[in-house]
């Protein structure tokens, strides 16, 4: 990866991090799967009449709606509304890297070397080390739930990589315009029509501000640009690079939230950063330009596309 996609790969992270405080203070306002609901119904309702058609199938379209919206985000706000602490969930979530190389290994025929899973394998030491420091002891049904949630944000990075979406603006509005009605029903049908509206009736700055956070800077910016890396690089080039998520998260946790960061987690996240650099950088990247450069097509494969422009990946 180039410096300047390294640069907006941890630029979102950051931005991911900070994200699990947002969604501490949402999930104070309102019930999760309406929190869900709401979060991308910000992005999608007033955007989908601006941005045009997504210029992919529809198929992909509704599938990493789905997989991402619905079921990723539906099974994280359920977790920290269980009692995951906006930390550990932020690190837990991280999973999602493994899981991103496996589905791209059976689904796209993506080999990482061993450079790379050896730079997991520090990665994931630095994760271990901080869930052993914040403590398993919470709710055991949250932490499954935020580990089913990184599953499934695991399929949807293969998802959008296999969809290759040529503009990674109306990729995420029209994925955003798939969750918020199979998310409100599901609120309806879970949390019951009474707490939906006693939370809209109560609606206070607080919630407004999780609200356009998570939504608007978390999905809209947050998923734009990844979805561009992933455009441009393979899976589990990008994917590592969520792994900054729980360094900022927990940060951010013990910043604003009071949540406990000791000299364990200080290690962990050193050893997260080094995983990184370990699995992202080529031997050599730093010697020219040329080694930054990402994969390009075959001539075939691109001369195909061109000859049949109208046809939708």
């Amino acid at each position: 990866m180039s410096p300047r996609h390294i640069a907006l790969a941890v630029l979102v992270a950051a931005v991911w991090g900070l994200n699990f405080v947002l969604i501490h203070v949402g999930l104070q306002n309102f019930p999760p799967l309406l929190f869900c609901a709401l979060r991308f119904a910000v992005v999608a309702v007033p955007a989908v009449f601006f941005v045009g058609p997504p210029r992919v199938a529809w198929r992909w379209v509704l599938a990493v709606g789905a997989v991402l919206g619905v079921v990723k985000f539906g099974l994280l706000f359920l977790g920290m509304h269980a009692g995951m602490p906006a930390g550990l969930s932020s690190l837990v979530l991280q999973g999602q890297a493994v899981f991103t190389a496996l589905f791209a290994a059976v689904l796209l025929r993506e080999r990482p070397g061993g450079r790379r899973l050896a730079g997991l394998a520090i990665a994931f030491a630095g994760i271990g080390l901080s869930a052993v420091d914040h403590g398993l002891g919470g709710p055991l049904g949250g932490f499954v739930l935020v580990v089913l949630a990184a599953v499934a944000w695991g399929l949807s990075n293969v998802l959008t990589r296999r969809a290759a979406p040529p503009d990674a603006l109306r990729w995420m509005v029209w994925v955003s315009a798939v969750p918020p009605l199979p998310l409100l029903g599901l609120s309806l049908l879970v949390e019951g029509p009474a707490a939906d509206l006693a939370a809209l009736r109560a609606l206070t700055p607080a919630g407004l501000g999780a609200i356009a956070y998570v939504g608007l800077v978390s999905t809209l910016f947050g998923f734009v640009a990844w979805s561009h890396l992933l455009r441009r690089y393979d899976a589990t080039a990008v994917a590592p690079y969520s792994l900054l998520v729980p360094v900022f998260g927990m940060s951010s946790a013990w910043l604003l939230l009071g949540e406990r960061f000791g000299l364990p987690a200080a290690v962990a996240a050193l050893l997260v950063v080094v995983g990184i650099g370990i699995t992202a950088l080529r031997p050599g990247a730093l010697s020219g330009a040329a080694a930054w450069r990402p994969r390009r097509r075959p001539r075939r494969t691109a001369a195909l596309a061109a000859a049949r422009p109208g046809r939708p990946g």
